[in-house]
């Protein structure tokens, strides 16, 4: 074997070509041997593989078989031309070298031959995007053997602001209690996707109580729904598998609408409670419950309202006529259900109010005299916020002879009144619940309880 040792190898001619050996000659580089590039390196490997030149570009070039390039675009649109007369096998690469071709495009000219068998230039237009493109032949030209995007990638969680936010597990919940928005700065992507469908409760504010031997007041309306990728205990009213009340959320702002509990009735004898307010997020509206029905001088005495739960009846003083009827519930309609009917309420003397309806049940109504008022529905545990609690009960009705007033349902309902005391009580805070009917001589009711909106999501 002979050996040959120089410094520099040059061709005979400045500028020229110097050829190593001749076709099917094979030149072996030892083991630890390092072969340092200058310049531009063409047609070394395997088909495809590519070099990339650091050096970002400015400006419109033609590119060389066997580079990638980075393009930048911040000072305006830039053309690359592919190679003129390419050999199958040819292989350019192109990236969008700092987020700004989605303002400004980069156009790769074909230079004569096809890009994926069409005769159109491509044109990358989405930020950070990046091209490979070979050379197959005169039919399909040169061939996209991989587009790829940053955003491709990634599976980006769900982000969002608004309101009181609190962790459980790989969960955020966000708590309103009055009103806000709930605004989504980045919607989950890829694998995470399916975190968009949030879970959700919305609760309206309770109706009050009526004023003289009343009906207790209607709960709020409860509407919840369950996203599969939340765990957590809901109630019985999650209302998944009903795709219209689902809520899938955007990058975009939701405002939250937090119904105030309906105010006592006041003044005459035959006041009735005020309804509660709805509360809203996105889609979904929760209405707020009915006003419980007040002592009315007619035959059937006075009807609680209809809400997201009904009011309780009242009693009357004349002996003719029927029970005065709680009013309806799940008014206006929703699947499930988003509360329960009234109680009635029982005349002529001695008189008592009927139960507001809860989410989980209806009013009780009173069918004879001497009796407690009637108890208001009961309402329903989910453990959305991190604990399970109870909200949306309806508030009890008055007594007037009997031993006590109804008993608020569970959930934040308010005890109805008694003759001599104890008064009416309000709705707890932050639940829907009912205020309780007030009785004949304090007559006076009292006031429902305000709603509340929570969302969670998985964010991790």
């Amino acid at each position: 074997m002979s050996e040959i040792k120089v410094n520099k190898i040059s061709p005979r001619t400045a500028c020229g070509t110097t050829t190593l050996g001749d076709s099917g000659d094979t030149f072996t580089i030892p083991s630890g041997v390092t072969i340092t590039n200058a310049g531009t390196a063409a047609g070394f490997g395997s088909t495809g593989e590519i070099s990339w030149d650091t050096t970002p570009k400015t400006g419109d070039f033609t590119g060389v078989s066997g580079v990638g390039y980075f393009v930048n675009t911040a000072g305006g649109a830039v053309a690359v031309t592919l190679p003129g007369s390419p050999s199958a096998g040819n292989v350019v690469g192109v990236s969008d070298y700092n987020s700004t071709s989605a303002t400004n495009a980069i156009t790769v000219n074909r230079n004569s031959e096809k890009i994926n068998g069409a005769t159109d230039n491509l044109s990358i237009s989405k930020a950070n995007s990046a091209v490979q493109l070979v050379y197959i032949d005169s039919t399909t030209g040169w061939q996209t053997i991989f587009t790829g995007n940053t955003s491709d990638v990634l599976n980006t969680a769900l982000v969002a602001t608004g309101g009181t936010i609190t962790t459980c597990g790989n969960c955020k919940i966000h708590t309103f209690t009055g009103p806000g928005t709930f605004t989504v700065t980045n919607a989950a992507s890829g694998a995470c996707a399916p975190n968009n469908i949030v879970s959700y409760l919305v609760v309206a504010g309770g109706g009050g109580g009526g004023r003289h031997q009343a009906g207790g007041g209607g709960a709020g309306g409860f509407r919840e729904i369950k996203s599969p990728t939340t765990p957590y205990t809901a109630s019985p009213l999650d209302g998944y598998p009903n795709a219209p009340n689902r809520v899938t959320v955007s990058a975009t702002a939701y405002p939250i609408t937090v119904g105030n509990g309906g105010a006592s009735g006041v003044g005459t004898c035959e006041a009735t409670g005020s309804p509660g307010g709805v509360s809203t997020f996105s889609t979904i509206t929760s209405a707020g419950g009915g006003g419980g029905g007040g002592y009315k001088d007619v035959p059937n005495g006075d009807p609680g309202d209809t809400g997201g739960s009904g009011g309780g009846g009242s009693s009357s003083s004349q002996s003719g006529g029927g029970m005065a009827n709680g009013g309806a519930g799940n008014t206006p309609s929703t699947t499930p259900a988003q509360g329960k009917n009234g109680g009635g309420g029982y005349k002529p003397s001695p008189h008592s109010g009927g139960g507001g309806g809860g989410a989980g049940a209806v009013g009780q109504s009173i069918t004879a005299p001497g009796c407690n008022g009637g108890a208001g529905g009961t309402g329903v545990s989910t453990s959305i916020s991190g604990a399970s609690v109870a909200r949306a009960g309806g508030g009890g009705g008055s007594a007037c002879a009997g031993p006590a007033g109804g008993v608020g349902g569970s959930g934040g309902g308010g005890a109805g009144g008694k003759a001599t005391t104890p008064l009416a009580v309000a709705g707890t805070v932050n639940t829907g619940g009912g205020g309780g009917g007030g009785a004949a001589g304090p007559v006076q009711g009292a006031a429902g309880g305000s709603g509340l909106v929570i969302i969670r999501y998985k964010f991790q």
